[in-house]
């Protein structure tokens, strides 16, 4: 499956993609929008923009196998939680994102 997440406060918050949603596609429309799922997903009370926290996103190449995208700062310990949330059966290819794109409070 196929989303966008955040470690919020030591947690994992995920969104999944499932297929027809239009809520927070980019304008490609073949990937999603950090910045508009974070209304969505922002913790309760919550006034931090969505680049706040560390975030990434799980893709999947042409020939199927997976892509996890994320900010440096996302241990590898998240690693197994992210590939069970997002049902990733086969080894995923882990892709640290340095770019200003995945930059979070823990950079600046």
């Amino acid at each position: 499956m196929r989303g966008v997440f955040w470690i919020v406060e030591g947690e994992l918050k995920v969104y999944q993609y499932e297929e027809g949603d239009i809520y927070g596609v980019s304008k490609s429309g073949d990937n999603y929008n950090h910045k508009l799922l974070w209304a969505y997903l922002r913790p309760a009370g919550s006034k931090k923009p969505f680049d706040y926290y560390p975030r990434g996103r799980v893709e999947y190449k042409k020939d199927g196998t997976p892509i996890i995208y994320l900010n440096p700062n996302i241990g590898r310990d998240y690693i197994l939680q992210i590939r069970n949330a997002f049902g990733l059966t086969e080894e995923p290819i882990i892709r640290y994102d340095y770019s200003e794109h995945y930059k979070c409070y823990l950079d600046r």
